[in-house]
């Protein structure tokens, strides 16, 4: 009997880890710092990115360097990597590659990003509260691999995993969405403003399939 109720408590557990649900209005909540909890999030994502759009929102008060989206391929580190240096700056990376933005905000205060890259012309583009940062460049021709781990609260040193504490967010993220195109500037005013024009086909928050594992809590959205 012992045994059984052992083995219910593991299912239960095991499939509380693993959802597929809608999580609008809601946010993940990463209360501290860690080198364990993080989020793992499944695309749908059949063929290599040779272009992407991605938008969503963060609040944090850290003042160190930390991870805000990380997407790694078996053997490709850092194939989508946005992350924050300080206030102020923040940096892309796509396939090892890194360019930064920089911007006049409010620290801290809730932030709405959205990452814009095509292969065709390398071109990557970055809005912070709807306002767009000077263009960059990177790896012109270059498709990003499928098969991805995703993560959420940590910074991916290999295939899911090899975490660093002082990498690792401490806050709040959600309404995260991602399409395989560039959206338009209308587009992501309207997604900023919480509507989309063009359904999001690799990552959608409002159907998110995805994986929480150690001190994660979903929470309501309570900031804009």
């Amino acid at each position: 009997m012992d045994k059984l109720l052992l083995l219910v408590s593991a299912l239960a557990s095991l499939l509380g880890a693993f959802a597929h649900t809608d999580l609008s209005g809601k946010v993940f909540v990463f209360p501290q710092e860690s080198s364990t909890d993080h989020v793992t999030l499944t695309p749908k994502l059949e063929k290599p990115l040779k272009s992407f759009t991605l938008c969503f929102r963060a609040y944090s008060d850290l003042s160190r360097p930390h991870s805000l989206f990380s997407y790694n391929a078996q053997g490709k580190d850092n194939e989508i990597l946005v992350f924050k240096e300080r206030a102020g700056e923040y940096s892309l990376h796509i396939g090892k590659t890194k360019v930064t933005f920089k911007v006049a905000e409010v620290f801290p205060s809730p932030t709405h990003i959205c990452v814009t890259w095509e292969s065709s012309t390398g071109i990557a583009e970055f809005w912070v509260n709807g306002k767009p940062l000077v263009k960059k460049g990177l790896k012109k021709g270059y498709s990003v691999a499928i098969q991805p781990k995703i993560v959420l609260g940590q910074e991916q040193d290999s295939y899911g995993g090899a975490f660093d504490v002082n990498q690792s967010f401490v806050g709040e993220i959600g309404d995260l969405y991602m399409w395989d195109s560039v959206l338009s500037a209308q587009q992501i005013l309207s997604v900023r403003h919480g509507s989309y024009l063009l359904d999001p086909n690799v990552l959608d928050w409002s159907a998110l399939d995805y994986e929480s594992r150690g001190y994660v809590v979903i929470k309501p959205l309570v900031w804009d």
